[in-house]
């Protein structure tokens, strides 16, 4: 009895830790952070912004499937619930489930950070840099869960600034303008993985592609994908 019940508490705990997964960190050209995707019980993708709202949520298309695009998302056909109109009014409107999983807001009596932001998704709880944080990223997501995510400061190279710095220990770097003055900006390594770009001494046609380094490269459990 004892094993069956040690069992079914595995199960319980894959199911929420599987919840509260992390999948996706979008750098659209490598450069910029456009979105982050969280992982549901169901198999559904929640995208949301850098600084908490919810964009859009569905499934991923494979590259095999004829159609696809990068960062597609096949819509949700499951039920889906919003916030009624005698809710906060920060909160009034946007999505309150998807499938099984509830999503809650900040409401008006929050900071102008938090307000109206995601405040958990299933168990997992988000927060933001408050208000009096650095100008270059207060307001942006802070934590999700046990995930932390940091941000390149206002006094930092201007390159750099309001860039994602790191994800949890997983560090990510940018090119400044006198190491590469076509680049200045993208993506100099993830982790362990470094990144190349052609700049203004190669072909014109190639000049600002990648030319080395994964554009979907998974880092301690995570995807980064470089998406145009």
């Amino acid at each position: 009895m004892k094993k069956i019940a040690f069992l079914f508490l595995l199960i319980l705990l894959r199911g929420v830790l599987f919840a509260q997964s992390l999948s996706h960190v979008i750098l659209a050209g490598g450069s910029n952070l456009t979105a982050f995707y969280f992982n549901t019980d169901q198999q559904v993708i929640i995208k949301i912004t850098p600084d908490g709202r919810v964009q859009e949520w569905g499934t991923l298309i494979t590259p095999e499937r004829l159609g696809y695009y990068q960062g597609k998302l096949d819509p949700y056909m499951g039920r889906v619930d919003y916030y009624t109109t005698d809710a906060d009014a920060a909160i009034n409107g946007k999505v309150k489930s998807i499938g099984t999983f509830t999503i809650t807001y900040y409401g008006s009596g929050y900071p102008i950070a938090q307000k109206g932001k995601i405040k958990s998704i299933g168990s997992q709880v988000f927060d933001y840099y408050p208000d009096y944080d650095n100008d270059s990223y207060k307001g942006k997501l802070k934590t999700a869960g046990a995930v932390a995510f940091n941000y390149y400061a206002s006094f930092d190279n201007e390159n750099f600034r309001g860039k994602l710095k790191s994800v949890s220990n997983t560090t990510i770097t940018y090119y400044a303008a006198f190491e590469d003055k076509l680049n200045k900006g993208k993506l100099k390594s993830i982790g362990g993985f470094s990144y190349n770009w052609y700049n203004e001494f190669d072909r014109k046609e190639y000049q600002g592609a990648i030319k080395t380094g994964a554009t979907v490269q998974k880092v301690n459990g995570i995807i980064y994908a470089i998406w145009y």
